[in-house]
């Protein structure tokens, strides 16, 4: 049984809990091989037996309020992978980003273990906001050292996906780009565009499928919206507190409604710009100087 209100209407990609559906499901692991492929620049054929670790979502989310809404995948030969997406700014998002990274490294480790049998973790940032300085898209970090570049291990790898710089101009693009392709799908900003991508990438074509299919279920579409609606009032908060502090115009509330901004996941460029403050203040505030 579908619902009739808004089933026509395809759910965006990006909202984490859809990305999950269509990334985190054994039974279409195809997409996330397709998926894989692309960010990694591996064949599939050496992605064909990733295991899916954390598939459960709709029971995880029932009770919990809001689930496992990262995809977690394990390869046949012990590596992990850790895809994950956020759509509101996240501040220190790098050390977040390790932290959890450390998690997974250690987890597949027991007491009496030796060092040897740590397998390479990768971690897949595909973030709504600008992440990093670069003037790229996509971006992709090894441990290695300064002057000479070598490599100390390979056992740590980190990809930002940063969705918003598909569409500025001095970035180029490249149309036969295969995770520009994946990116422009994930960001769902244009049903055309989805449709001339699943044309053109068989596997993107396959996630375009699914999404029409889980876009018309009525559990999910249920799910997809208390998700919206969660992640609109985390918004709402950030601009009742930012209009808050605008109309006390007081420097002890600027540096109120900076703090709290920053505590709501926003970054230091989206608070400047919000606010209408050079990224400098911003910082200063952040630091306690001013």
């Amino acid at each position: 049984m579908t619902s009739d209100v808004g089933s026509n209407e395809l759910m965006l990609p990006k909202i984490d809990f859809v990305f999950k559906l269509i990334f985190g499901d054994e039974k279409h692991k195809e997409i996330t091989i397709g998926f894989l492929s692309a960010v990694l620049q591996v064949p599939k054929g050496d992605l064909a037996d990733i295991e899916i670790i954390n598939t459960e979502l709709f029971r995880e989310f029932k009770e919990d309020k809001k689930g496992i809404l990262d995809v977690r995948v394990k390869t046949r030969d012990g590596r992990h992978i850790n895809i994950e997406i956020q759509i509101l700014p996240t501040e220190f998002m790098p050390e977040r980003t390790l932290f959890y990274w450390s998690k997974m490294y250690v987890s597949h480790i027991k007491a009496g273990d030796i060092y040897n049998q740590l397998k390479k973790c990768i971690t897949i940032n595909i973030v709504d906001f600008k992440c990093t300085p670069l003037k790229q898209a996509h971006s992709c970090y090894h441990l290695t050292e300064d002057s000479q570049g070598h490599r100390l291990t390979d056992v740590l790898e980190v990809h930002f996906l940063e969705l918003p710089k598909l569409f500025e101009k001095e970035i180029p693009i490249e149309e036969n780009d295969d995770i520009a392709q994946w990116m422009l799908f994930i960001d769902g900003r244009s049903k055309e565009v989805m449709e001339m991508l699943a044309e053109k990438n068989t596997d993107i074509g396959n996630a375009y499928d699914l999404l029409k299919i889980i876009s018309k279920d009525e559990n999910a579409r249920m799910a997809y919206e208390a998700r919206e609606a969660e992640l609109m009032d985390q918004r709402t908060r950030v601009r009742s507190a930012l209009e808050e502090g605008k109309a006390e115009g007081k420097a002890e509330g600027k540096a109120e409604i900076i703090h709290a901004l920053l505590r709501g996941g926003m970054g230091v460029d989206e608070t400047a710009s919000m606010t209408g403050m050079e990224k400098k203040e911003v910082e200063q505030i952040q630091k306690g100087i001013l």
